[in-house]
């Protein structure tokens, strides 16, 4: 929702005209809404607050009349996607477009539903917001399937293929006014680092989610190179986090180690893999440098932060109307790093290279409780 400066400004006029009109008695009145606190979703304030707020922000920041209402749906909760949405914010920042000050942000989490999806989907067009920032495939799905007829543009970030979630045609450009960035795994260069940590391993395991299309492209990219770096991939799909218990048990009586994915369902219960696979010294990779502070044993992976902050500029210009959703392609962080703990190092009987540390990003020296 966008509100001018001077609308405001005629609107407080016409109040003080009809104040100076009255028989003098004074009353308390409010927005329909005014007495809420928070709204259906949780968010504190009201839609005259939010534009109140937005329009103090314009004049500090030089001007700009416009306030923004961004619902945001986070598939699941946990490190790498709190992270993007960390970063979404700061994107939007840099941008000149403040959270309590020109935008008004709605945020909900799924917890890997895709039913709760649809409805915060659902919810957030009730709302009338400017635009929906969805983080993670599942819901990105959900974001499109909702919004395509409405006009309200849809921005994505942590896809993995969004092509193959049909978000995207081949050559990267929207299928509708839709956008964003992808989080696709570095495969070839994870593969390489297991090898350099474990040159005696033959098999990974690698647990994902059948529902999550995301997953299911990284498992033929991880087939498909596997055999060029002497590995066999064994994987095991689960429907839901009540049968990852027992598939981590099964797969790890197979494997030399673990490789994790992005897939949002195992790794919103990795700490209890991360458990089991401690108890028989198996090493578990991560996809992203939150899993390797928590106790995987490495990652050449994504900065979400980063990657969330891209997401936020490409949002920003829609939102200015310097660019359509649907003019833009999907974009795609193509650096990765070397993320490294050593104290899973020592506990697992693991030597990190020293070409590894030399490289490093970022080495860790503690297993930090998630």
């Amino acid at each position: 929702m966008k509100k001018s400066v001077k609308m405001a400004a005629a609107a407080v006029m016409a109040a003080v005209m009809m104040a100076g009109c009255s028989s003098g008695n004074t009353t308390n009145n409010t927005t329909a809404n005014g007495g809420e606190g928070k709204d259906a979703l949780g968010m504190a304030g009201t839609e005259a607050a939010a534009g109140e707020d937005s329009n103090k922000g314009g004049e500090q920041d030089g001007g700009s009349a416009d306030s923004y209402v961004i619902g945001i749906g986070q598939f699941a909760e946990h490190g790498s996607l709190d992270n993007c949405r960390e970063g979404f914010l700061k994107g939007l920042a840099e941008e000149g477009i403040f959270e309590g000050q020109n935008l008004t942000i709605l945020y909900e989490n799924a917890q890997t539903d895709g039913g709760t999806a649809s409805q915060i989907m659902a919810n957030f067009l009730a709302k009338d917001v400017d635009m929906i920032c969805a983080i993670a495939t599942p819901i990105a799905q959900s974001a499109y399937s909702a919004a395509r007829d409405t006009g309200v543009p849809v921005i994505y970030t942590a896809v993995t293929d969004p092509v193959l979630a049909e978000l995207a045609k081949e050559d990267k450009t929207p299928v509708g006014e839709i956008t964003g960035t992808s989080d696709k795994l570095p495969v070839e260069k994870q593969l390489e680092m297991i090898r350099v940590l474990l040159p005696d391993a033959k098999t990974i395991g690698i647990l994902y989610s059948t529902s999550e299309i995301n997953s299911v492209s990284a498992i033929e990219e991880y087939k498909a190179a596997a055999d060029d770096y002497g590995f066999e991939i064994v994987e095991s799909g689960i429907s839901g986090t009540a049968d990852i218990p027992l598939a981590t048990d099964s797969l790890l009586e197979k494997v030399d180690c673990l490789s994790n994915l992005t897939d949002n369902t195992v790794v919103s219960v990795l700490p209890m893999i991360l458990d089991k696979a401690a108890k028989k010294n198996i090493p578990v990779f991560g996809s992203e440098v939150e899993q390797v502070k928590i106790g995987c044993l490495a990652t050449v992976g994504l900065d979400y932060v980063d990657l969330g902050a891209q997401t936020g500029r490409m949002a920003a210009q829609v939102l200015k109307g310097e660019k359509k959703a649907g003019e833009m392609k999907f974009e795609v962080i193509t650096e990765a790093s070397f993320y490294g703990n050593t104290k899973v190092a020592e506990n697992l009987g693991v030597v990190i290279p020293q070409e590894l540390i030399s490289s490093a990003a970022e080495l860790f020296d503690k297993i930090e409780a998630e």
